[in-house]
Parts: C-alpha cells; sequence; structure tokens
C-alpha cells in the first residue's frame, strides 16, 4: 500500500452468520494487510490500512465488500484531525484597502493557549508556524492531534524545521527524544531539525506552564541548547524621555548559538515605556513574529504594521501574536508596559540589517 498521506486507522472486522461484515475502529497503529489466506467464517481478521482523501486500501479478497463500510468511518475521522490555521500571504496593495476585521483576520492570532492541547497557526509568509501548548492535567506531544505528513508533507514536524521555545508560564519540563530540559518563566529552548519527539508537561497543574513556540523550515541541523535568561544576549535601548526605554534580549541569535535560519529573543519594558521598536523600520529580507504577554488584563497594546506611507493598527491583548510580512512595520504602543517575543526568519540573521524609517516620514 502506497503511503499517500500516512493517515493511519486500524481495527477487527467481526465475521458472524449474523453481522458478516462489522467494522469497530479505535485507533491508530502501524501499516499492515488483512491476511491473504483468510477466506471467511467465524472471527476476527486484524485490520490496519492506510487513509488518503477518505479513502482505503487494503489487500484481501473482501477489501470490495470494506471498503463501502470503511470509507464513511474513514472520512469522519479525517474530519475529527486537527485543521491548523492556514495564513497566505497579503500584498500590500491590497492590504490598503482591508477593514479592520478582514486586517485581524489576516495576521492577528487570538488564541495560542487551552488546557492540554496544542495550538498552530501556519503562515505561509517565509512558512513560520507559531504553536502554543499549555499542558494542565497530562503531558502533550507536539504532534498531538495534528497529522504531520497531510500539514507538513513530512513523517513529523521537525523532521525539516527547527523550533524556539519560550515558557511564559509556570514551570515545566520539555522533553526532546528522551532529553528532559525544565523550563522556568521566560526560559528558552531551541529545538534543531530532526528531533522526532517533543513533549511538553506542567510541575504543578494549578500554575501551568505555557509554551510559546515558533518553527521555521531548515535545511541541517545543529545542537538543541536550553538558553536562561542568565545566557541571553542583552541590549538596552530607548530612554525614559521617550516612552521607549527597554532591553532587547537575544536567545535565539548568532552571537549565542548557530541556528539555521531562526532567530527569538524576548523585550521588555520599563514601568512608565510603553513604545517598542520606534522609530519603525522594515526588513525586505526577513519577516517577524511578534508575540506580546504581560499585558493587564484591563490594558492593551496598538499594534502598528502596514507600509510606511500607508500604516494601520490592531488592538493586542495578553498573549496574542501577530504576523509581520517584510513590507511592514511592526510596532507597538501600549496603555501599560508590557513584554513581546519576537521571531525572524528570511534570507540572513543580521539583527540589525533593517531599513530604518524616520518617525517624521510615517503616515
Amino acid at each position: 500500500e502506497h503511503l499517500l498521506c500516512k493517515q493511519r486507522v486500524s481495527g477487527s472486522i467481526p465475521l458472524t452468520s449474523t453481522n458478516p461484515l462489522h467494522i469497530s475502529l479505535w485507533g491508530y497503529s502501524s501499516v499492515g494487510r488483512v491476511p491473504e489466506s483468510h477466506s471467511g467464517g467465524s472471527g476476527s481478521i486484524p485490520l490496519t490500512s492506510t487513509i488518503s482523501k477518505s479513502k482505503i486500501f487494503c489487500t484481501s479478497n473482501i477489501s470490495q465488500n470494506l471498503y463501502a463500510i470503511i470509507t464513511p468511518l474513514c472520512s469522519f475521522i479525517l474530519h475529527k484531525e486537527k485543521i491548523m490555521d492556514i495564513r497566505y500571504s497579503a500584498n500590500p496593495e491590497h492590504f490598503k484597502r482591508f477593514t479592520t476585521e478582514e486586517m485581524r483576520k489576516e495576521f492577528l492570532i487570538e488564541k495560542l493557549f487551552e488546557a492540554d492541547k496544542v495550538l498552530v497557526t501556519y503562515s505561509h509568509v517565509d512558512r513560520m508556524c507559531a504553536f502554543g501548548c499549555m499542558p494542565v492535567s497530562r503531558a502533550v506531544a507536539l504532534d498531538d492531534g495534528i497529522d504531520c505528513y497531510h500539514n507538513f508533507g513530512t513523517n513529523y514536524i521537525l523532521e525539516r524545521r527547527e523550533m524556539g521555545v519560550f515558557n511564559v508560564g509556570g514551570a515545566g519540563t520539555v522533553k526532546c527524544d528522551g532529553t528532559e530540559y525544565h523550563m522556568g518563566f521566560e526560559d528558552c529552548l531551541y529545538i534543531t531539525k530532526g528531533t522526532k519527539e517533543v513533549i511538553f508537561s506542567s510541575d504543578d497543574p494549578e500554575k501551568p506552564a505555557k509554551f510559546y513556540m515558533a518553527s521555521a523550515p531548515a535545511h541541517c541541523s545543529y545542537t538543541t541548547t536550553f538558553i536562561p535568561m542568565s545566557k541571553a544576549n542583552h541590549r538596552p535601548c530607548g530612554s525614559p524621555e521617550t516612552a521607549n526605554d527597554r532591553v532587547i534580549n537575544q536567545f535565539i541569535h548568532p552571537d549565542v548559538l548557530k541556528t539555521c535560519q531562526l532567530s527569538m529573543g524576548l523585550t521588555q519594558l520599563k514601568k512608565g515605556s510603553v513604545w517598542n521598536t520606534m522609530p519603525a523600520h522594515t526588513h525586505e529580507r526577513r519577516m517577524e513574529l511578534y508575540f506580546y504577554f504581560e499585558i493587564p488584563e484591563d490594558q492593551a497594546v496598538f499594534h502598528m504594521m502596514g507600509t510606511p506611507q500607508e500604516t494601520r493598527h490592531i488592538v493586542m491583548h495578553n498573549e496574542q501574536a501577530v504576523i509581520g510580512p517584510s513590507w511592514s512595520i511592526h510596532s507597538g504602543c501600549g496603555t501599560s508596559n508590557y513584554t513581546f517575543i519576537w521571531a525572524m526568519v528570511g534570507e540572513n540573521q543580521e539583527f540589525d540589517d533593517m531599513d530604518n524609517i524616520a518617525i517624521k516620514d510615517l503616515r
């Protein structure tokens, strides 16, 4: 059987005189075959078959009869599989005519955390993915509920990807191919391409960890590395006078460790400062993903985007992310101070490779 989508279903066929073709399906397992030698009678035929686009392929002299029964069940199972939130690239000319709702639908990622689930948004802008996982009552695998082959075309999520992980909740653990990394608040973990198994857990279900992740395609493997705040590269910038006194903490960065293309860091605004990335800039050679957190419940951040002469804003709240195409500025002003995680991918990893825009030139 050719594995067209590697969606798997297993079950058994109880054969009796009163119920000759009743199918019971309970989960997924390895691909196999109905025994060629079985010609009917009582008992149970072990069945494991491959589904592709709601079709099932098996080898036995009763396969035609099975097809009519199994296909509707397989269709139900396929539709139960997690469908990722897919975002396509937007043209800057089209962006000029977006309504508020259209802009939010295109760029804003409103929800990243749900108990015991993995939520993922796939952006076609440089094929960046944003993941969120909040394990509460159980350990949760990165591919929990995700059909990897259907969504990524690979056997596992990081087969051809690298990933950065930040913990923005309570203490927890990330296990990568058997190696455990204990992560506190604002700790970071770089996971290299080729890591097959990634499992998340929390120390205390009353104070669950919240793992925010960004992932990008990778063509080579480096070393999975735990990076606490003390090991990050710290770059103070801004000033209280311009309300942008902040520290840029570079974690996944060439000055800290080698990666294929992913760069990530965490910027902390000091009390009384509310602006980030102002004066603004674009970087034609990279896209950037922002994740805002530590925003008080009754406060907000007005995230600025668009071309320098056609700017718009998206109102954002705590633990939301926004996609920034290369043609767009990415800046924000809060009603209080806050923290955000930035992730970049593209042609290079030169942090200062950007096209600066004077404030007087913004429109």
